[in-house]
């Protein structure tokens, strides 16, 4: 029988989830607003911030390093040979060399740092610098050579991709879950409610982050080019916005925001080297709520699913995925009667 008095740690544990889980929503709705891509390996940035810093507590070299300079040394030969079929081939040779200091760099500085057990706020900082590359570099090597393409054969890339580094994962972290220290210890009394610190830092750091995305699409040009290349690609093209460089930047928030939610969660849910999809698929959830157009209405539909997961958990634990995924299908079911179908090549 449902205690009332459990109701208020319910819904704290459920805003906490719903908080991490809105920042994924809002990153699948921005990859997929500016580039057309249903990232669904969004997930996997999530498990590499959360393994990393993990991996990097107990004085190990991440197996991420190895991945980011993988893809380092993919998109820098990509690009030099693009660069060389335009006749520009010194430039592609300082591609070459720049990334090959910037591989020897953060090669070193890892090798240097990880053993020595630096202060917390040091691996988390290491850790962002392993994993947000990955973003631009991922979308560089996989998703630019496929920018014309639809949108199945971008979604049929992102399922190789994510499988790929669901793989990775496995090979780098192993089959174990981990979890990491949570950045601030102790309980908070709100009434009848007693939440943890960690809990609260999740909640606000997510809050935080969404208004600085507002603010950044708002009030900067950057953020207003994305804004452009999401409502009219072609349009934004022609006013002298590049595609290339608008996917690069998204992927680069998305990779950050994967990262930052990975760390986020990771001392309350012991993350495995598959809990990417998963967790992916519930901001999917929220970003389909929001129609993957509307910022606010995914952010809100994810701290929804939150909510419902954990109050599922509490009553019918063994149905809580069944229950939280069984939400897309009403959703998909209005969205394809309400919503006018525009043909892809009249976007």
């Amino acid at each position: 029988m449902f205690d009332p008095a459990i109701f208020p740690i319910l819904a704290a544990d459920g805003l906490t989830n719903g908080a991490v889980y809105a920042l994924l929503a809002l990153a699948l709705v921005l990859v997929f607003a500016v580039t057309r891509i249903i990232f669904i390996p969004q997930g996997e940035f999530v498990v590499f911030g959360t393994l990393t810093l993990a991996a990097l507590q107990l004085g190990k070299t991440p197996g991420t390093l190895w991945l980011l300079l993988g893809a380092l040394a993919v998109a820098a030969v990509m690009e030099a040979a693009s660069l060389a079929r335009r006749g520009q081939a010194g430039r592609g040779g300082m591609v070459l060399g720049t990334a090959t200091l910037l591989g020897l760099g953060v090669w070193a500085l890892t090798g240097w740092l990880a053993p020595l057990k630096p202060p917390l706020w040091s691996q988390v900082l290491l850790t962002l610098a392993l994993v947000a590359p990955l973003g631009p570099l991922l979308y560089r090597t996989v998703y630019q050579p496929l920018q014309n393409a639809s949108v199945l054969v971008l979604l049929i890339a992102s399922v190789a991709l994510h499988l790929l580094m669901t793989g990775l994962a496995l090979l780098f972290f192993g089959p174990e879950g981990s979890r990491t220290p949570a950045f601030v210890e102790g309980n908070l009394s709100l009434g009848q409610v007693t939440l943890s610190r960690q809990s609260l830092l999740v909640i606000l750091v997510s809050a935080m982050l969404m208004l600085s995305l507002a603010q950044f699409f708002n009030h900067t040009m950057a953020g207003k080019a994305l804004r452009a290349t999401a409502v009219n690609r072609l349009g934004a093209r022609l006013v002298g916005i590049s595609p290339s460089a608008a996917g690069t930047l998204t992927f680069t928030l998305a990779a950050l925001i994967g990262a930052l939610g990975g760390m986020l969660i990771g001392p309350s849910v012991a993350m495995n080297y598959d809990s990417g999809f998963l967790i992916g698929l519930k901001g999917f959830i929220g970003a389909i709520i929001g129609g993957l157009v509307s910022y606010p209405l995914a952010a809100a539909g994810a701290i929804l699913v939150g909510l419902i997961e954990s109050f599922a958990s509490f009553s019918l634990s063994a149905w809580k995925e069944v229950i939280v995924f069984t939400l897309i299908l009403p959703v998909l079911l209005w969205r394809s009667v309400t919503t006018r179908h525009i043909p892809e090549d009249e976007e």
